[in-house]
């Protein structure tokens, strides 16, 4: 608990740091600090994505072979079927548990943002709205915000669903339902740190999806 308490005052402190920052370049806004919070997370965490960002990139390429394997063999020989899958994993560097590591260290990362924003202690509560939202400690009035957090969830997976699975595509319009309904029922300056964490995710998986070579035949070939 203690930790967890440290947490949130670091991330009550980094923000106000950051909010300090845009009052002495002449915009005080704490939407801008948030904004700033978010990019800074987002890169320090880069080393991780970038694997998971490859690796989903990966899978999405992979899952033609993957079903042609299951087509085959799911009702012969259910155990060569995984193994052949497997295999095909392994030669092309694909690693199906990659993205439970970042999504290990986010979940605390938005637990501490949400502690902190619900009673955030602002120098100065003028400079707490960002645009059409009065206050960013509350919730979205119009539902723009969680509108923007399901639509941006929604382009970014997309970018890296496999169409052809019936589990992702699912999972690709359900999520985004899902984060709208959280995003409305939490203080706004969450939902506008997951727009932002969206956006420079899909721009940072648009440059990884150009650099992913092609994926090799595998077990799927033989």
């Amino acid at each position: 608990m203690e930790i967890f308490n440290a947490l949130v005052d670091g991330m009550t402190g980094l923000m106000n740091w950051l909010y300090q920052l845009t009052v002495q370049v002449g915009v005080p806004s704490y939407g801008i600090a948030i904004i700033l919070l978010t990019v800074l997370i987002k890169m320090l965490l880069y080393p991780l994505t970038q694997k998971q960002m490859k690796s989903m990139v990966v899978m999405q390429k992979l899952q033609p072979k993957v079903k042609q394997i299951q087509d085959k063999w799911k009702n012969k020989d259910p155990k060569k079927m995984q193994q052949m899958i497997m295999d095909l994993y392994k030669e092309n560097n694909a690693n199906p548990m990659a993205g439970c590591l970042p999504l290990l260290i986010q979940l605390p990362i938005l637990i501490a943002l949400y502690r902190s924003l619900y009673a955030f202690p602002f120098i100065n509560e003028a400079h707490a709205s960002f645009i059409w939202v009065q206050n960013l400690s509350g919730t979205d009035p119009y539902y723009i915000l969680p509108l923007l957090a399901g639509i941006t969830t929604f382009l970014q997976s997309k970018m890296t669903t496999s169409m052809t699975d019936p589990t992702q595509k699912t999972m690709l319009y359900m999520m985004p339902l899902i984060i709208v309904w959280i995003s409305a029922t939490v203080p706004a300056g969450l939902a506008l740190y997951w727009v932002v964490f969206n956006v420079v995710g899909a721009i940072q998986q648009y440059f990884i999806n150009k650099q992913t070579m092609p994926v090799k035949e595998g077990a799927s070939g033989r």
